[in-house]
């Protein structure tokens, strides 16, 4: 997909009931969680990562907030981002069309879709390589420090080239995401 830097997704990763606003660690899933930005390369290094976020956050607050929004915003990145609906589509950050109609924009969506799957890939590896995070029994302040520092092993065990445990079945996931498009998705259609 030509010009793009990286593909950006939200993962949940489940806590324990924290003591303290425990309502905002439920996600739309009704678990106790962390919701994980990741924007990752073509081969499969976690190039940004957010993990602060209680779970009830929705993946677009999460990246609007971010620093790297704010410098794409001012123009800091040559490239793009890839997401998917649950992003808003920004000059910058390329979502797929939600109704496409035959021909290029259905070709687009297939592009985009199938590029976009590397970070569903990386996030795979990354919970495949460190089992904890199929639940952290931590507060949600060590486990974002828990979630770095896997993304930070993930990213030397890649380079090195060392072997990735097979994924896990993620079609029987429970949690598996199916984001809803925000509602103001007109200013990156220009």
């Amino acid at each position: 997909f030509p010009g793009v830097i990286g593909c950006i997704d939200g993962t949940h990763i489940p806590i324990i009931a924290p003591s303290a606003n425990e309502g905002d660690y439920v996600n739309r899933k009704s678990f106790h969680s962390i919701n994980v930005q990741i924007i990752c390369d073509a081969a499969n290094i976690i190039t940004n990562v957010e993990a602060k976020w209680p779970g009830s956050v929705h993946d677009s607050r999460i990246f609007r907030e971010c620093t790297l929004s704010t410098k794409f915003g001012h123009g800091e990145f040559t490239g793009h981002l890839l997401g998917d609906r649950g992003y808003p589509c920004l000059p910058y950050l390329l979502t797929p069309y939600p109704a496409p109609e035959p021909g290029p924009q259905q070709r687009y969506n297939l592009a985009h879709c199938r590029t976009r799957a590397r970070v569903e890939m990386t996030i795979g590896m990354l919970k495949a390589r460190f089992q904890c995070l199929c639940r952290l029994r931590v507060t949600p302040e060590r486990a974002c420090d828990i979630i770095v520092a896997c993304v930070i092993l993930h990213n030397i065990a890649t380079i090195r080239g060392e072997h990735c445990p097979a994924e896990p079945d993620i079609s029987s996931d429970p949690h598996d995401e199916h984001p809803d498009p925000p509602t103001n998705v007109q200013d990156g259609r220009a």
